[in-house]
């Protein structure tokens, strides 16, 4: 029986890269393509590189060639910076969708679609319930250019899944990931000398495990669903947990004068916040994962407060097949500790 033919959006990235590794190891799968103008992060012995910018209509041809059965859609940028303009990053992300659903049109051998999409969609709010669930992603109005975004990605593959009835696709929306290996908004704003907050706020943060997004992303390229499944560490923390946990100082900013703050010191290049996470550090967010468990079967191994803590005892780490820092392997055990209390509160 032949096995499987993928193909990776965004392969120059970390969960690209790495989700190739991981697929290269099945023996299910017969073939893995990446597609992205950057190369991958590490060497990979099976994987064949297709050059090529997600909004260029020639991955039309590209996609026939491969005649794969699965797509794997990473290529979703999530925080513009280092050269990448909010319009560019729009353009990859809307374009760039718009025009890979354009090659999946004709393709007579796509069976699914996996999106690695984004919790943003469902903003941060104050009235939120506590935990959403992946009907509620349209009770508020889309406040951020991030979140209408997703919310107009997430749109057309849902009219392409009505189309084409006979692929599955699944939209994955993450909570921010965090793990020693990972450059994010998150990992940032725990490396501040001094973390900005929203005076009288304490809001309850969810995030997940980079090594549990990327498991989650394997499990579902795997066994693909219809429709949207939430994917999240279990369990939230508060933000003033959370920097005490950091050893972190709060540096309280009235409500008002938060964005001028903010903005100001972006423009010192001391603090970078997109209006999506400095919503989130007002109003927080946590996401039902029972679809991710009981669907895709799947449970994230830490629990938000296990991954911070992991995090925190590992952030000297840099990234994979690179050297770990000096005194990085002191934490592990810390680390270990931190695993061992989330199995015990599975139990």
């Amino acid at each position: 029986m032949p096995g499987r033919r993928i193909l990776i959006t965004g392969i120059g990235s970390h969960f690209g890269t790495e989700l190739a590794r991981r697929l290269e190891a099945e023996e299910s799968f017969d073939y893995v393509a990446g597609l992205d103008t950057r190369a991958p992060l590490r060497p990979l012995a099976r994987t064949e590189l297709l050059n090529a910018d997600i909004r260029d209509p020639r991955i039309t041809g590209l996609l026939k060639r491969s005649k794969v059965d699965t797509i794997v859609h990473n290529q979703i940028v999530r925080r513009p910076g280092r050269g990448l303009s909010p319009q560019a990053a729009h353009d990859i992300n809307v374009i760039g969708s718009l025009q890979l659903l354009a090659a999946c049109e004709h393709s007579t051998s796509l069976r699914a679609i996996v999106v690695r999409g984004s919790a943003g969609i469902y903003g941060a709010e104050p009235g939120a319930p506590q935990f959403l669930s992946e009907q509620m992603a349209r009770l508020t109005p889309l406040r951020t250019r991030f979140q209408r975004d997703v919310a107009e990605i997430d749109d057309y593959f849902q009219t392409f899944s009505r189309r084409h009835p006979q692929v599955v696709c699944t939209m994955l929306r993450y909570q921010p990931s965090i793990g020693p290996g990972l450059d994010s908004q998150l990992t940032r704003y725990l490396s501040l000398a001094a973390a900005p907050t929203y005076l009288g706020f304490d809001p309850r943060l969810q995030v997940v495990h980079q090594s549990d997004a990327l498991d989650a992303l394997v499990a579902a390229t795997k066994h693909p669903v219809a429709g949207a499944v939430n994917v999240a560490a279990g369990g939230t923390i508060g933000l003033m947990r959370m920097l005490r946990l950091a050893r972190k100082p709060a540096l309280p900013i009235p409500a008002p004068l938060f964005g001028a703050s903010v903005g100001a010191g972006r423009r010192f290049r001391l603090v970078d916040l997109s209006p999506d996470f400095s919503r989130l550090l007002r109003y927080g967010r946590a996401l039902d994962t029972t679809r991710l468990v009981e669907e895709v079967g799947f449970r994230p191994r830490y629990s938000t407060a296990g991954a911070i803590e992991d995090y925190l005892a590992r952030r000297g780490e840099r990234m994979p097949g690179q050297s770990a820092a000096p005194g990085a392997a002191s934490h592990e055990s810390r680390s270990r500790r931190g695993r061992q209390r989330d199995e015990r509160a599975r139990a």
